[in-house]
């Protein structure tokens, strides 16, 4: 196989490192990694960093690693972005080594969001553990997470045509829902594992490069009290509680300190690509997943408690 494994690693600028690293650690249950040349790492798992934060105006996604199986399939997939006339260049041994990984080559997508193919994304030295968790963070052969990118009117045709024809992604299904007259939500969601998604892209009106990235946990407890850890710090949501149709996943959404969310989740659907069957739904949300000014609203309007109604 010389396409995509798994997401390997994301990285991002923000324009406070001390807000995030609380944000991630404190509120996410993530494990600071180590510090870097302007920033520090996150660890979702044994591996060395999932995440890389980096100090900066941007605010906002930088550059996403892509882990490939091995050197050989590395070079095959090198090639083959090549051979379509996409830019490929060799990253040298300070950039493989602040990744950790053995090689890594560098290429974009058409809306311009830097990708990294990479082969031996490191371990640890010492084993995953978080003090905020009951269980842990689902990783594995799903990789880190998955994330869904704006397509900033780049046509689907062309990001397809990068994500499925060149690095082997697989569509997983389609929502399109009007969300009021004349706007309507068009996301397609791809597959390169068994996690129902890994990207996602949608024309959505945001000056962001990302919309969010995913982090899914092994204990349903553990999203409730990511849940209260948020709502005790006062940290913005996008949604609160909820469930999609297509992933099935019970999560909720939380503002970064950079404007961009978190999807904080449990029980993602796996997909069987011998059995899977790629269709069109209707809405986004199978139920929750409400803004908070509604919710907000909706507890405002409510009467109060006399005493006789307990």
């Amino acid at each position: 196989m010389s396409g995509v494994k798994e997401l390997g690693y994301v990285v991002y600028e923000v324009s406070d490192l001390a807000d995030w690293e609380h944000f991630a650690v404190e509120l996410l249950g993530m494990r600071f990694g180590e510090k870097t040349d302007g920033g520090f790492t996150l660890r979702t798992d044994e591996k060395a960093h999932r995440w890389i934060v980096t100090g900066g105006p941007a605010d906002d996604l930088v550059a996403t690693g892509y882990e490939v199986s091995d050197a050989a399939a590395l070079d095959a997939l090198v090639d083959k972005v090549r051979a379509a006339g996409v830019e490929v260049t060799q990253g040298d041994d300070a950039l493989a080594a602040a990744r950790k990984v053995e090689r890594v080559f560098v290429t974009a997508d058409p809306m311009g969001n830097r990708v990294e193919l990479v082969t031996g994304l490191a371990d640890a030295a010492t084993p995953f553990e978080s003090p905020k968790l009951l269980g842990g963070f689902v990783t594995g052969a799903g990789g880190a997470g998955h994330q869904v990118l704006l397509a900033h009117g780049v046509s689907r045709e062309e990001y397809l045509h990068f994500y499925i024809d060149l690095l082997g992604f697989k569509v997983s299904d389609v929502i399109v829902e009007e969300l009021a007259p004349g706007v309507v939500a068009d996301l397609i969601f791809l597959h390169c594992n068994g996690r129902h998604h890994t990207v996602a892209f949608g024309d959505l009106p945001s000056p962001k490069k990302t919309h969010h990235f995913m982090v899914e946990v092994t204990d349903i407890r553990d999203v409730g009290l990511a849940y209260d850890r948020c709502m005790d710090a006062r940290q913005p949501f996008e949604m609160t509680l909820g469930m999609h149709p297509n992933d099935h996943m019970f999560s909720f959404y939380v503002h970064t300190p950079s404007g961009f969310s978190v999807e904080y989740g449990w029980g993602g659907l796996i997909i069987d690509d011998a059995t899977w069957e790629v269709k069109t739904l209707d809405k986004l949300h199978s139920w929750g997943h409400r803004p908070p000014g509604v919710v907000a609203g909706l507890l405002a309007a409510a009467p109060e408690p006399n005493g006789e109604d307990h």
